[in-house]
């Protein structure tokens, strides 16, 4: 790579969205990668991997050369996250007998806007590929804030960005996905699908 990671790394500490895009273009891929390999499962390694770049905005000044380089650094990141994952859900199998319904339980404590309630109707494997067409800065506060469902206040520290900053990146955000799922619809219609009647309700703005 001709560039330096480990410039980049220390621009992004000091708040520099341009960075964190050539980091995040730059080792996405990779992340991506080192988390199926652990998990087997594409979702999973997908949800990792904005988890990972989520916890690079908040420790990128953590990046100390001398111990390793930037693959290392990551990597170490991304295995510890999937061992999390892999055991959450050997805990969860465990119990999923007794407490069947504990999840769509907790998930109801989160109907806190139109704009989540408006998620919740959509099929997840949509939003999934929506994200992908969206600002990194973008997608990550919304992973925040719809998937990670961190308060505002939570995803700016994590994100080391102003509430302010933050709710303008949520709210472009669900513009531009907005903007993702409605041509992906129109393509998915052009093909034969049917069209999906909550594209016009108006309820993500």
């Amino acid at each position: 790579m001709e560039e330096h990671p480990a410039e980049w790394l220390k621009e992004i500490a000091r708040g520099s969205a341009s960075a964190f895009n050539r980091f995040y273009d730059a080792y996405a891929p990779m992340v991506f990668r080192l988390a199926e390999h652990w998990l087997k499962d594409a979702a999973e390694a997908e949800d990792v991997c904005q988890e990972i770049f989520i916890e690079v905005m908040q420790r990128a000044d953590q990046y100390d050369p001398e111990r390793g380089s930037v693959e290392a650094w990551l990597a170490v990141r991304v295995r510890s996250r999937a061992m999390d994952r892999l055991r959450k859900k050997q805990r969860i199998a465990a119990m999923e007998q007794s407490e069947a319904n504990l999840a769509e339980s907790e998930r109801a404590l989160y109907l806190e806007s139109a704009e989540l309630e408006a998620f919740r109707h959509l099929d997840r494997e949509r939003i999934r590929h929506a994200m992908r067409g969206i600002p990194p800065l973008q997608r990550m506060a919304l992973y925040g804030s719809y998937i990670m469902q961190l308060s505002h206040r939570e995803l700016a520290d994590r994100m080391q960005k102003p509430v302010g900053t933050v709710k303008s990146l949520i709210r472009y955000g669900i513009r531009n996905l907005r903007g993702q799922l409605q041509e992906n619809q129109t393509k998915r219609a052009a093909n034969g699908g049917e069209a999906h009647a909550f594209m016009e309700s108006g309820k993500w703005e």
